[in-house]
């Protein structure tokens, strides 16, 4: 448990059942820069569908009592319902936060979706006092995937659950731990540096970023790559074959875990390059943006909503032949285009910085404090 000094009154608990990448980068900020946060409860990231339905119980035995508490905070990796039935009475309001969702997330080959933990979500959400998303592609990627597995039931479909979850889901950008990011520039390496900053995982579609990256050397265009992000025990076998087909032109491979190491291979980066099936809001985009990198990303998922609109020419592709253009057009102009990544760096830091971020945050913390008064002034309900 960590303990985080309350600049206010309200006591607020914050359950992590995930704690690493995104997850952990989200609670942390929260917990840095809320007036209202004090404490936080995490469990390592691992092994996310047991999780989804143990956390809870992990979670109500190290919590021991709820009273001292006025409201609760869960990732969606968890089950609010289960959680607030075994609190029982003493249970504050509830606020999830879905970083990511069951009904949408893209399955591995030759895997199968397994319907109980879209009835998680469903249940978590229906439970939760309020709901909040990242990215409005997020919100609205949930209620027509959720509608969609709803229809699939045989009988007795519950249509009613969209609109009652409508009216208690909001969209709420994450921060980022950015604003020191853009300060003390590091110089760009030469040749210009491609950074990859994402899971190694099958939804954020290495193959495609590798393919892309072999056609640009067979132009004849220089360049060196960093693939940096969480790697896990299994990970696609392409990692491994992309580091002998490439050779020295892999400056760094592997996860970074300094901070300090991490941001200055971001500072040294020209271009930063996603071609994921699956991204709700896109840190590890923002964070290379507000280093100086020029993101490179598809016209899909949250990508065209968090860059700005004035950069979508220069930073989304809709095909992977435009991918190879465009990607090969910035690496041979990436001195040239200084000026555009100082104004884009700006600007990220501008939207996300956990301090421009927080006053939503806490709004939407103070609003769901306020059921627990206002339920307690209701007269008993009469049996009928």
């Amino acid at each position: 448990m960590r303990i985080h000094t309350s600049k206010s009154n309200c006591r607020v608990l914050f359950l992590e059942p995930f704690y690493g990448g995104s997850h952990k980068a989200f609670a942390d900020g929260l917990i840095a820069h809320s007036r209202h946060l004090t404490e936080l409860l995490e469990m390592p990231a691992r092994f996310w569908k047991w999780r989804m339905r143990g956390a809870a119980m992990h979670f109500i035995k190290k919590t021991k009592t709820l009273e001292p508490y006025d409201l609760v905070i869960m990732s969606g990796l968890m089950s609010a319902a289960d959680f607030k039935a075994l609190a029982g009475s003493d249970c504050p309001p509830v606020l999830v936060y879905f970083h990511e969702n069951q009904f949408s997330y893209p399955l591995s080959e030759g895997e199968r979706m397994d319907y109980q933990f879209g009835f998680t979500d469903i249940t978590s959400a229906l439970t939760a006092d309020r709901i909040l998303f990242n990215s409005k592609t997020h919100m609205e990627m949930f209620f027509q995937q959720m509608h969609r597995f709803i229809r699939k039931m045989p009988d007795f479909r519950p249509g009613w659950v969209t609109g009652a979850l409508r009216k208690k889901g909001f969209v709420c950008y994450p921060g980022c731990d950015i604003a020191p990011l853009s300060r003390h520039p590091e110089p760009k390496k030469e040749p210009p540096l491609i950074i990859w900053n994402h899971r190694w995982e099958h939804d954020k579609n290495p193959e495609a970023f590798f393919k892309a990256i072999k056609e640009v050397q067979n132009r004849g265009i220089d360049f060196t790559i960093a693939v940096l992000g969480e790697t896990f025990e299994k990970r696609p076998i392409v990692f491994d074959a992309a580091k002998e087909q490439f050779g020295t032109r892999i400056v760094a491979f592997g996860y970074e875990p300094d901070r300090n190491k991490y941001i200055r291979w971001l500072k040294q980066g020209a271009v930063v390059l996603s071609t994921a099936y699956q991204e709700n809001f896109g840190i590890s985009i923002v964070e290379a943006a507000a280093c100086g990198c020029l993101p490179l990303v598809p016209d899909r998922l949250s990508y065209p909503e968090i860059i700005p609109s004035s950069f979508h020419e220069t930073c989304i592709y809709k095909s992977h032949e435009e991918l190879v253009e465009k990607l090969s057009w910035l690496l041979d102009n990436a001195a040239a285009l200084h000026q555009k990544r100082e104004q884009l760096s700006a600007e990220m830091v501008n939207r996300y910085a956990w301090k421009n971020r927080i006053d939503e945050f806490d709004r939407h913390i103070s609003d769901t404090t306020l059921l627990r008064s206002l339920k307690e002034k209701r007269p008993p309900a009469k049996r009928i």
